[in-house]
């Protein structure tokens, strides 16, 4: 299965790179984690609602075929590290790729809610964008750890 990171944002700094790369190159091949970075178009004096839309038809089509779409907005589900491993373990168990998706500073098109299936809240507090990469490749490679009895999660 893979696990397809879709975010709005490219040219990341060297440190997003190697922190987001330190996680995912841990996941074994049947829960790859697949970064798919979406240019985001110039804020200034444009039309946000325009912007968006764009970036999120953008990210629409950045979807694998028949994938399983999650959200990761302020306003979703906040898990704890057994919630987000009872998910890994149920998007293992569909044989569904999965999309993660990330929205642009003004967040995600209404069009990309539309399709998820589950949201994520990773906090009530707002992260940079480019932070919330390596914290989502973290969380994965801690449920993948947490399901295998791996020592790397511990409580």
């Amino acid at each position: 299965m893979q696990i397809h990171l879709i975010a709005v944002g490219n040219k990341m700094p060297d440190w997003v790179q190697q922190g987001y790369n330190e996680y995912a190159k841990r996941l074994p091949r049947e829960c790859e984690l697949v970064l798919k970075e979406i240019a985001p178009d110039k804020r200034r004096g444009g039309d946000i609602a325009r912007i968006t839309k764009d970036e999120g038809d953008r990210m629409i089509a950045a979807l694998p075929a028949r994938a399983h779409v999650v959200t990761l907005d302020v306003p979703g589900k906040p898990w704890s590290t057994e919630d987000a491993a009872r998910a890994l373990q149920r998007w293992l168990g569909n044989g569904q790729p999965v999309a993660l998706m990330i929205g642009g500073p003004e967040g995600l098109a209404p069009e990309v809610k539309e399709l998820a299936r589950e949201s994520w809240s990773l906090s009530p507090l707002t992260f940079p964008h480019p932070l919330v990469r390596i914290i989502v490749a973290e969380q994965i490679y801690r449920a993948w750890s947490l399901i295998q009895n791996h020592p790397y999660h511990r409580p």
